[in-house]
């Protein structure tokens, strides 16, 4: 699994900065205001030896009153779910009560630790470090989220002994699935239905925790392995049932994964978290499969409605096929299990270099891309990239002037001559270097002087 790295420390020392740097996303708020963030924040760590899950979190306040309560609980959650904290600090600022207090909270948690100083840019580490050393922490390490400097030098330090994993793109057998959703929609029930037994526990309290993370299994022929998101905990050791599905195991069940299936209550909404989550498993590229769980409890009269707007606030993945089934009578559970496989049969496949080229020349006689200050983008061959997600890298000429909405074409002409089903398809582009550049910028050859173009020699 995916090493989980909290960054913790007292409001405004630019955790959500740092945050954003470390996933190349601009997914967490940044202003110069004291307590922005109020929830937990998650993203695919982009920076490192090896890949992680990076929390951003609120900050921990001594006494905290009102809405910071509940700041300081997310926190604490954060901490809870790390493999390793981050303590972030102010070098500007300099050692404050609030730092030894946060300090000495994550000292308790017994988890490693790694000092950091930001907001060090153009000061000399030694002397700004000086006073930190009295927070026990080790060595500080001055760095600069704004401006990026030593956040390399950070990950490497933090991720220091976790070993790369071979993720989902590694060969085997059996497809591996990730059920994922929110406390009470079913996963459990659907787990069961699917292994034939009730290997795990399934009620109506939220957040019931089931024994295994892979569960391993066969149904017509094929073998799958099915990955917990919910954590390895009986029931006797549950201490928060509704935090058993954490965002840091759903977020490390897609990197496992290549088939990621969505449970939804058809008696809720599609609530925020549901969103975000499914965003994330889109940026990693997981084929996506939505279930909307306990259909059958739901009158004819409703079920249009309840489907246009799931059609609306799930148009973010519109390849990703709607599902309504019983998990419990097990009404639709084989049409999603055939969907899987079709689905990771598409996330698989292998596109040969000619026939992407010639589906590439079709398109651009059908829809020809745009013109760029008087010139037209040449899009010249594509080949394969990559697999789960497919990947598809075509080169030409001003590439970087190719507009989103071309790219959009261009991926859903791949998806439907290649029957690529219910996975994203990433689009890359490659800029040919241009044969006559150097040519041109050569300087003249020594012992022969250019002659300008229209000058008359003298006689």
């Amino acid at each position: 699994m995916l090493p989980v790295i909290a960054l913790v420390g007292r409001p405004n020392v630019g955790k959500s900065t740092l945050f954003n740097v470390l996933t190349g996303t601009r997914d967490a708020i940044v202003a110069d205001v004291p307590g922005l963030t109020r929830d937990r924040q998650y993203g695919f760590g982009r920076l490192g030896p090896v890949p992680c899950i990076v929390i951003d979190t609120g900050g921990l306040i001594q006494n905290p009153t009102g809405i910071e309560a509940q700041m300081r609980a997310q926190t604490e959650r954060a901490v809870a779910e790390a493999d390793h904290l981050v303590l972030l600090a102010d070098a500007r600022a300099g050692l404050s009560p609030q730092d030894h207090f946060v300090a000495h909270e994550l000292r308790r948690s017994g988890k490693p630790v790694t000092l950091v100083l930001n907001k060090a840019e153009g000061l000399d580490a030694n002397i700004v470090s000086a006073d930190f050393h009295a927070l026990g922490l080790g060595e500080p390490l001055a760095i600069s989220a704004s401006h990026g400097q030593g956040c390399e030098e950070l990950m490497e330090r933090v991720l220091a002994g976790f070993e790369p994993h071979p993720g989902a793109d590694a060969d085997s057998d059996a497809i591996r699935i990730a059920i994922i959703g929110r406390p009470n929609v079913g996963k459990s029930t659907l787990v069961n239905r699917l292994l034939g037994e009730e290997r795990v526990i399934a009620n109506e309290e939220p957040g019931t925790t089931r024994d295994s993370i892979l569960v391993p299994f066969e149904r017509d022929g094929r073998a799958f392995l099915l990955i917990d998101t919910a954590g390895v905990r009986r029931r006797a050791r549950i201490e928060d049932l509704v935090e058993r599905a954490s965002v840091a195991k759903t977020l490390q069940a897609i990197d496992e994964a290549h088939v990621v299936i969505m449970v939804l209550d058809a008696h809720d909404t599609v609530a925020e978290q549901d969103a975000s989550v499914l965003g994330l498993a889109l940026e990693r590229g997981r084929a996506l499969i939505i279930a909307i769980n306990k259909w059958d409890g739901i009158a004819a009269e409703q079920r249009e409605q309840i489907q246009r707007q799931l059609a609306l606030k799930l148009d973010f993945v519109p390849f990703a096929p709607l599902h309504f089934i019983s998990a419990r009578h097990g009404s639709g559970v084989g049409e999603l299990m055939q969907s899987t496989v079709r689905a990771y049969e598409a996330a698989m496949r292998a596109m040969p270099t000619r026939e992407l080229t010639r589906t590439l020349e079709h398109a651009l006689t059908v829809h020809q891309p745009p013109l760029v200050r008087g010139r037209r983008i040449k899009l010249r061959y594509a080949h394969q990239g990559g697999r789960n997600p497919p990947r598809i890298v075509i080169h030409g000429n001003q590439t970087a002037s190719v507009p989103d909405a071309y790219t959009r074409y261009l991926a859903n002409v791949f998806r439907k001559t290649y029957d690529l089903f219910a996975t994203p398809v990433f689009v890359e582009y490659r800029t040919d270097a241009n044969p006559y550049e150097r040519e041109r910028r050569a300087p003249p050859r020594p012992g022969r002087a250019r002659r300008r173009v229209g000058t008359k020699r003298r006689r």
